[in-house]
């Protein structure tokens, strides 16, 4: 059965060793931050942090991640704290959200690594596919983020979790209808 370190947790699999990580994760563990996209390892939705290194986790079995530690969007911070998710939120980058786990994975595994990552080394880095066309914004949130990562720059907190859905509508009182109608 294979064993290992997931968001500082060691586990082991009652799994097929031949399990594509990301099932297990989703299926065994229930994070479903990490996502399915294509199966193929094109479309960079399923990237997790193994071991420094960003794994396409529907390419990678459990028998490879075998002793390895692995760290999921949940690991890296449920409190949407870390500063690759703060800049990215400030920057409004995620939009449907689907591929932003990957983006934000592949990106803080970069950060650690790489104080000031070039747009080039950006790019190499971020292969993931985005049909919301993120790009532009991406970039400058990633340097932003790195910036901040090694306390060059400050980034504002983002939105609070955990926000009760009574408080996210408020029954308002009803408009004048000659107001609402522009008279």
């Amino acid at each position: 059965m294979p064993k290992l370190t997931v968001n500082n947790e060691a586990i082991e699999y009652r799994m097929d060793p031949r399990t594509p990580l990301l099932w297990a994760l989703r299926d065994a563990s229930n994070l479903t931050g990490t996502k399915y996209g294509c199966g193929t390892g094109s479309c960079g939705a399923c990237i997790v942090d193994v071991d420094g290194k960003a794994v396409k986790s529907c390419r990678f079995t459990l028998e490879q991640a075998e002793g390895t530690f692995v760290t999921t969007i949940e690991g890296l911070s449920r409190e949407r704290s870390h500063p690759v998710q703060l800049a990215l939120i400030d920057a409004n980058v995620p939009q449907c959200g689907y591929c932003i786990p990957g983006i934000t994975m592949a990106a803080a595994v970069l950060i650690k690594r790489e104080r000031a990552p070039s747009e080039e080394a950006i790019a190499a880095a971020i292969d993931n596919i985005c049909r919301c066309g993120i790009y532009p914004r991406l970039i400058d949130a990633i340097q932003r983020a790195a910036r901040a990562m090694h306390g060059d720059e400050r980034l504002p907190a983002g939105p609070r979790t955990g926000i009760d859905p009574r408080e996210a509508a408020r029954s308002v009182p009803a408009l004048d209808p000659d107001h609402a109608a522009g008279r």
